[in-house]
């Protein structure tokens, strides 16, 4: 009962005394006041110039507009916007992205926290108990309250560079999400085309086996009339064994893509249909690259290492910085009693400013700025590596693709011209004006040409969506959440 009647006293002597820490709470912090008329010398952040010289023009240009930042849906393929919309919410790699944007924002809000004081608060109550032979036990408590607060006054900028070095890389983690959600859109599309051809090949070579049944039908039918000989018989039926081998093998290629396709969506192929359909796209005219400058902007992987150049920049000067001498202010108060009633009553504060300058360190500072040096210059030649690759990929599939469409129109006359060759030979080998080899080579030429038609009209789709990735400029993934920088100060 005792002991809750002093608690409730010294409860009431609290709030009485109250004032007398709201004091010297105020006065705690008033050299730290000082600190907002420091200047930070960090120098600011530079803009990188193109490492590289950049052609004014691509060599292919063309009149037609740019194409859209989400460039899937020019193809007008309601299965590939639905499969891309599935990848970019549930692939993992992705989700991986995201992670590493988090963890970029905050070490970016970690970093900023050294420019602001440090304030630190200790509670300590000792209670002891001591036996006396006179008067039994005596207990004695003692209690104490101590806030310290520190401060390192950023003369040189070096907090700051660092704190601007954590910036520009949460920038460039932003627009490392952007360079893999454009891979990914790729990706899925590329996937999807292919499975798309894979089941056209496949329907070809079960329309190849029927016919050639038919045509091993009609040899048989020749050889049984003595019209044709054993060898003929034997080198069809090869033929449709080989072509029956080949729909094997398209057929488990069909499930290997349908399996590549779930991984790209965050699904096991368990549990992942693809959709029905083949084939049916009809591309949209050429976009035009505009100019490798716009391109240099527009990239996200071009601005990520850009971001990154300036990261490694600002690095170089925390590095510059640490070699000069550190001064910090710290402050703290402490007030101690017997009785919580008197804890408030007398305080003790201390002032004090610490400077530090490297002596000797074994070269330890001089080879870290060296180093830091060393890693500005790589992402310098980063940069312009980077920058030598886009441009290369545009002109790669600009010139592929008009190299293509022209192997596609010369694959269909080649076709044009093999079914009028097949349909004159068959008849002269029925006639018996032919051999049968002869004949067999025709039809091998035919289903060939066949086959290559249609993949060389999905390397056509392919080049055409490796264009639109070399163009693509992303698109603002962060825009329904926090900004990259949001909170970091």
């Amino acid at each position: 009962m005792e002991n809750k009647i002093d608690l409730l006293k010294s409860m009431n002597a609290l709030q009485k005394r109250d004032y007398t820490l709201r004091r010297h709470w105020m006065l705690l912090p008033l050299p730290f006041l000082l600190l907002f008329f420091f200047i930070s010398c960090t120098r600011k952040i530079q803009e990188i110039p193109c490492p590289v010289d950049v052609p004014p023009t691509f060599s292919s240009i063309s009149e037609n507009e740019a194409p859209l930042d989400r460039w899937w849906l020019s193809l007008g393929d309601a299965n590939l916007n639905s499969l891309i919309a599935t990848s970019l919410s549930s692939n993992l790699n992705l989700q991986m992205a995201w992670d590493r944007l988090k963890q970029a924002r905050a070490l970016a809000k970690k970093s900023g926290a050294d420019l602001l004081p440090s304030l630190d608060g200790s509670v300590f109550v000792k209670r002891e108990s001591v036996k006396n032979d006179g008067n039994g036990r005596v207990t004695d408590s003692t209690h104490s309250l101590g806030i310290a607060a520190s401060y390192e006054i950023d003369l040189w900028g070096r907090v700051q560079a660092g704190k601007q070095a954590a910036e520009l890389d949460l920038l460039a983690v932003g627009e490392e999400l952007r360079t893999a959600a454009v891979s990914l859109t790729g990706d899925v599309a590329i996937a999807w085309y292919e499975l798309l051809e894979q089941r056209q090949q496949n329907q070809l070579l079960v329309q190849q086996i029927d016919i050639n049944e038919k045509y091993l039908q009609l040899i048989v039918s020749k050889f049984q009339n003595g019209q044709s000989g054993a060898t003929d018989v034997l080198q069809q039926r090869q033929t449709l064994e080989a072509t029956r081998g080949e729909l094997i093998m398209a057929r488990g290629n069909e499930k290997l893509l349908e399996h590549q396709l779930a991984i790209l969506l965050g699904q096991t192929s368990e549990n992942f249909s693809p959709p029905a359909g083949g084939v049916s796209v009809t591309l949209p005219p050429v976009p035009s690259p505009g100019i490798p400058a716009e391109l240099i902007e527009q990239r996200p992987d071009i601005r990520m290492v850009h971001y990154q150049v300036q990261a490694a920049d600002k690095r170089v000067a925390a590095a510059l910085a640490d070699r000069f001498p550190k001064v910090s202010l710290s402050a703290d108060s402490e007030s101690s009693s017997g009785s919580i009633r008197n804890l408030f009553d007398d305080w003790i504060t201390n002032l004090a400013v610490n400077i530090t300058a490297p002596i000797f360190d074994g070269g330890k500072r001089t080879a870290e700025v060296d180093r830091a040096q060393a890693l500005a210059d790589e992402a310098l030649h980063k940069y312009g590596q980077t920058i030598l690759t886009a441009i290369k990929e545009v002109e790669d599939a600009l010139w592929a693709e008009s190299r293509q469409q022209k192997y596609v129109e010369s694959l269909n006359d080649q076709l044009a011209l093999s079914s009028l060759a097949m349909e004159q030979t068959k008849e002269r080998y029925i006639n018996g004006d032919m051999e049968f080899l002869r004949f067999l080579t025709t039809i091998l030429t035919h289903q060939n040409l066949q086959r290559s038609r249609i993949k060389a009209e999905l390397d056509l789709i392919k080049y055409r969506i490796s264009l639109y990735r070399a163009l693509a400029g992303g698109w603002d993934m962060i825009a329904s959440g926090p900004s990259p920088l949001d909170k970091t100060n």
